[in-house]
């Protein structure tokens, strides 16, 4: 199903219907007609933001016309005109459209037209000059040399990964050193630049790193779930390159070269005993850097930069929290589990896989792309349940308010053999609160057999010991023992009720 929800998204933040179209892995026709029909409905982004992208799609039913009476143009001929002063896209596009009308047949609108020759110029790798506009693109890569620093314990070299993002337009760069090139690095280096930067971009232009890009062919292109969530945060689109295309990434490729020459080659000899020191002096060579004046024009990056920072979209008020996402199933308990910690889920949601993003403080939990509930992330050793009693079957929700006085009242009522048990279950721990699931259990005992029969067990089981625990009376409950002592009480009940007993003038009668 085409992303529908992601093409509003991308619109409301002004990306243009090719840009569009490449970072949804649709035609720019799909992004047209879905645009069209949204205007139709008066279907803002504000209003489907929550939707799930299905609901989005049954509102807005999109449909194709396909027409077999188009004529292609000669892109061949198109690309060697393009390539002489004074001709544009525009107006070759108005000569084919003569051309179409003059031999019957229908013109490629001109968007279409624009995209197909894009197209070809892709495939047969011919250059184009692209012209970048202020505060659209942020390019993003891993320097291809490290850096090392000294381990001050064991005298180890650690090789540290240099981060580069650069804004095409001006040129103005940002350079920082993590210890790996994992996802929470890759993640902080992004947020860490839109700081330096003071905005952010329209787009993003990052290489297909496993951390950025799980999947990207000619036919699809999957993100990362958690750098597809950082750029929703900060209202960017991601738009990746090709495999093995460096010409789509030509300015990062560039930078990076020049990063390699004016920061890591010149710190070469330097000896730094940890990450912050080198980050410190790369910081100072950055500044020189992107201060340095142009060879062949006026200026430099940093003035550059100054005429591109007005263009940049502002911040967020927070900035992007690491988010892992993480997929579970709802246990019978109605509770996942995650880390060793369980969270609960409304109980209509047992057996069912669920995708869960865990921050540092929150965890949330999506059904289909919809958010079901959150909870305050569990730390520590004692804490291993979060529950809300909303989630809860409403046979269970009838026990919630139960609290150890309540609990002796109802075993006060069952007999004095019951209240003690209860007695022992609740000051068995440390903490009241550990014995009410025992007593809980002990209270489903009375519903499956009888009071009268609990109290029994009760009774029998605390003959045995004067601290019985609730395995000791399910046990005598399983096994009837409790009902061999009721017998053996009607019994003599029922013997002192008929009994004959002899005195002592019957055996004086024998003697007379």
């Amino acid at each position: 199903m085409k992303n529908y929800k992601e093409i509003l998204r991308l619109h409301s933040l002004g990306i243009n219907n090719t840009q569009i179209a490449l970072s949804c892995n649709c035609s720019r026709t799909t992004v047209i007609n879905t645009l069209k029909r949204a205007l139709e409905l008066n279907v803002v982004w504000e209003t489907v933001k929550d939707w799930t992208n299905e609901e989005l799609a049954k509102k807005l039913f999109p449909s194709y016309a396909v027409s077999t009476s188009y004529r292609k143009p000669d892109y061949d001929y198109i690309h060697r005109e393009m390539a002489k002063s004074g001709v544009t896209l525009s107006l070759l596009w108005v000569e084919y459209c003569d051309q179409c009308r003059g031999s019957g047949f229908l013109p490629y609108k001109q968007t279409q037209f624009n995209k197909y020759y894009r197209d070809y110029v892709h495939k047969t790798k011919a250059t184009m000059h692209l012209e970048h506009k202020p505060g659209e693109i942020m390019e993003v890569d891993w320097a291809g040399q490290k850096i090392p620093i000294t381990d001050t314990d064991t005298g180890e070299l650690i090789k540290i990964s240099v981060f580069v993002s650069v804004l095409p337009y001006s040129g103005y760069a940002y350079v920082e050193g993590f210890l790996s090139q994992d996802q929470e690095n890759w993640t902080t280096a992004h947020v860490n630049a839109y700081n330096f930067f003071g905005g952010v971009t329209r787009i993003l232009v990052p290489d297909n790193l496993k951390t950025g890009v799980i999947k990207n062919t000619r036919d699809e292109t999957v993100i990362n779930k958690t750098y597809l969530d950082l750029a929703e945060h900060y209202g960017t689109a991601i738009i990746p390159t090709r495999p093995h295309s460096p010409k789509d990434k030509a300015t990062v490729e560039k930078s990076v070269s020049v990063v390699s020459t004016w920061i890591i080659a010149a710190l070469r000899n330097n000896q730094f005993l940890s990450l912050r020191e080198l980050n410190e002096a790369i910081h100072e060579k950055l500044v020189e850097f992107n201060h340095k004046e142009f060879q062949m024009k006026d200026g430099s990056r940093a003035s550059r930069f100054e005429e591109e920072k007005m263009f940049l979209l502002p911040l967020p008020e927070r900035p992007y929290e690491l988010a892992i996402w993480k997929i579970a199933t709802v246990q019978y308990n109605y509770h996942i589990s995650v880390e060793k910690k369980n969270y609960s889920c409304p109980y209509e949601y047992i057996k069912q896989k669920v995708d869960v993003r865990i921050t540092k403080n929150i965890v949330e939990i999506f059904y289909h792309g919809t958010r079901i509930t959150s909870h305050p992330r569990l730390y520590g050793q004692s804490l291993h349940y979060s529950t809300v009693q909303e989630h809860m079957p409403p046979d269970h929700q009838k026990y919630i308010t139960w609290n150890g006085e309540r609990f002796q009242k109802w075993a006060r009522s069952i007999g004095t053999s019951t209240y003690a048990v209860v007695s022992v279950f609740l000051t068995s721990y440390k903490v009241e609160q550990q014995g009410y699931k025992s007593c809980m259990a002990l209270l489903k005992l009375a519903d499956f057999y009888s009071p009268q029969r609990l109290e029994e067990a009760c009774k029998r089981a605390l003959s045995y010991t004067a601290r019985p625990s609730l395995k000791s009376v399910q046990a005598i409950l399983k096994s009837g023992q409790d009902k061999l002592l009721i017998q053996k009480e009607e019994t003599q009940t029922e013997c002192s009720q008929y009994a004959f007993t002899r005195g002592p003038d019957y055996y004086k009668r024998g003697e007379e």
